[in-house]
Parts: C-alpha cells; structure tokens; sequence
C-alpha cells in the first residue's frame, strides 16, 4: 500500500533481546508540513539608469594604436587569414586574452572593409617572401615524387669504387680525339658518360635490376634504356639514352650532351624523356659526396652518384699511397628488386668501373 511521506516504516534496534520491547510501538501522525509563509510584497524595482543612446551612424571603437614596429600578438589561424587576405593585423581589434588577435577579429576586419593597403613593419618574421606560381612541369614532378616516395618501399645500397683507371682512360681517349679546324675535339669523354655505360653493361648482366612492379605481374625489360637526370629551368626532366648497352662512349656522350642542350632549351619530345627503365643522378660536380635519390616510377632503380675524392690507401708493397674514389647509392624498389639482387648489381658496376677496359670489349 501507499506509504506518507514521513512516516516511519521500520524501526533498527542494536540489540536482537529489545525487539520485543517494540511489539505495541506506533508512530505519531506525521505533522502537517506548516503553511509557507505569505509572500512579502515585492519592492518596487530600482529605475535602470539612462543610457545615452549611440548617435545614428558613430562609428565603431577603433583598434588600439600601436608604436611603428610593435609586434601584434595574434593566434596562428588569425595570421594564416590575414595573410590570405592581404590584411594588416595591427589594424583589427584585439578581443582575444591578454590583447590577442584572433580569428573572429579577423573577420570583423574584413566584414569592415579595414586593414586593406595597411603597410607591415619591416623585418617582422613571416612577412618578407615571394610567391611563385606552379608551373605545369613542377606540378607533375611533384606529383610523381610524392606519389614514388608514399608508395614505393625505397631501400638504399651504398658502395665506394676505385675510379683511378677510369680517369686514365679518360684522359687517354680524350686525348685522341680529332679536332676540327678551330681546333675543336669531336667528342669529350666525361666521368658520368662511363658511369652511363657502366649502368647498361651491369644491367644486362643483372635483368632483375631492369625491370617495373606492375599489378599481377614485375615486367623485366629485354632492351636497357638509362634515363639521365637533367636539372632544367621549369625542374628536373630525365632524358633518354637508348638501347645504352649497345651504344659506345663516344655515342653516349654526344646523346647525352644534345639531349641536356634540349633539356635546359625546354625543346625535348615526349618519346626522348618518357619511359627508361633505370635511372642516373650525378650531383658530383657540385661537390656532394653521397645522396640518395627517389626512384622513378614505374622503374625499380636509380644510381645516385656522388663527388670523386682522394684517399689514402694502403699499397701491395706495404708503403701507402692515394687513390681516387666514388661513392654511389642505389635505389631500389623492394618489391621487385631484392637486396642480394641490387647488391650484385653495384658488384658488377663496380667491376667494370674499376677496369673500365671491360667496358670496350
């Protein structure tokens, strides 16, 4: 049944021998709640003092002066907005803690029409930059770099190589050259023309190496195209040496030396720096020892090459002596090149290198 608020409904007792004492206990009627107080007559309200109303079309409170110079405290998405805008941040009005600009500032400015032309302080961090707009050619390299370097499991294998015969040979053959009657040589053998053909020799000798992942299958190339890394006026374009393994020195530097002509001239066709199957970057000539390259996709490889240095090296004989060496850093790709496969490759390319004489026959 329904039991009163305030009425007892069990009784607790600290000793189980007193509970008989409570056999005839009955609770007193609860009492009626006592009646609430009249309301007290409520005082007439104080009178709201007069506020003088805005004359028509005041203008609002403007932002605090600030000495020429001063620095603006603004939060981060404030800056990026009125950077966007072109707006001048000292001209907004601070509501943000301790004086700080922040975003809802930023769009009561721009709501206003203000800060538009303001003149920034010199030499505030942040400020003093230009703008270059993408070029279509940037765009696409940047494209296919983000895409190589997100999606393709790069591993890098390094190895030094002795280049004291090469550079011999060099000198040989360049000497022998023919020159015309303004006593022009017909051909000038570089260090990065061997390193070319080099490539192409290791490559047949290693098919793995010249080959592309593709969706249910790793396509091996049956010719050796080397793509060689050029640094153009829009960005880096990687023109053809063709069919590199069959080609000689002096044919492979001539290709290579019209194709960079044509290059930085922004005149190369589309068949002369689409496709390749392996690619060569040399950044020896601005001194840098050793780099690492992103590959070029679909390729599986790219032979970053760096600065020629002399070293101290010991002799047969004991006594020691100085040597002049290369260091190169290979790409791969890990799903179609494994790491005993591109480290047969660097062997081989080594090889030939070292004993450049290999390379002619």
């Amino acid at each position: 049944s329904d039991v009163a608020v305030g009425a007892p409904v069990l009784v607790v007792v600290d000793d189980k021998a007193t509970i008989g004492e409570f056999a005839d206990f009955k609770a007193a009627p609860a009492a009626a709640p006592a009646a609430a107080p009249a309301a007290a007559a409520a005082a007439p309200a104080p009178a709201a003092p007069a506020v003088p109303a805005p004359a028509a079309g005041a203008p609002a409170p403007a932002a605090p002066k600030r000495a020429a110079g001063e620095r603006v405290f603004a939060s981060p998405l404030a800056r990026a907005m009125a950077s966007e805008k072109g707006l001048d941040l000292s001209a907004a009005k601070p509501t943000g803690p301790h004086g700080r600009v922040i975003a809802a500032d930023v769009l009561d400015l721009i709501a206003s029409g203000g800060g538009m032309g303001g003149t920034v302080p010199a030499g505030v961090p942040g400020t003093d930059f230009d703008e270059i707009p993408h070029t279509q050619v940037r765009k696409v390299i940047a494209k296919r770099l983000l895409e190589s370097k997100t999606t393709v499991p790069h591993y890098y294998l390094s190895i030094d190589v002795d280049i004291d015969a090469l550079m011999a040979m060099r000198e040989t053959l360049n000497a022998k050259a023919k020159k015309d009657k303004e006593g022009k040589p017909e051909y000038k053998l570089s260090v990065n023309d061997f390193i070319v053909k080099a490539c192409a020799m290791a490559l047949k000798e290693n098919p793995d190496v010249n080959s592309s992942w593709m969706d249910t299958m790793i396509r091996r190339y049956n010719y050796v195209d080397v793509s060689v890394a050029v640094a153009g006026p829009q960005g880096l374009i990687t023109p053809i040496v063709t069919d590199a393994d069959m080609k000689g020195l002096v044919t492979i530097s001539n290709e290579i030396k019209a194709l960079a002509a044509k290059a930085r001239e922004g005149t190369l066709q589309p068949h002369e720096f689409q496709g390749g199957t392996f690619s060569v970057s040399n950044l020896g000539m601005y001194g840098i020892s050793s780099f690492a390259a992103i590959i070029n996709p679909p390729q599986s490889c790219i032979l970053a090459v760096g600065a020629t240095e002399q070293r101290v090296v010991p002799k047969k004989d004991g006594s020691f002596g100085t040597a002049e060496y290369m260091r190169v850093t290979l790409s791969c790709d890990h799903r179609s090149v494994d790491g005993a496969v591109g480290a047969q490759f660097l062997k081989s390319f080594k090889a030939y290198l070292s004993d450049p004489t290999t390379m002619l026959l």
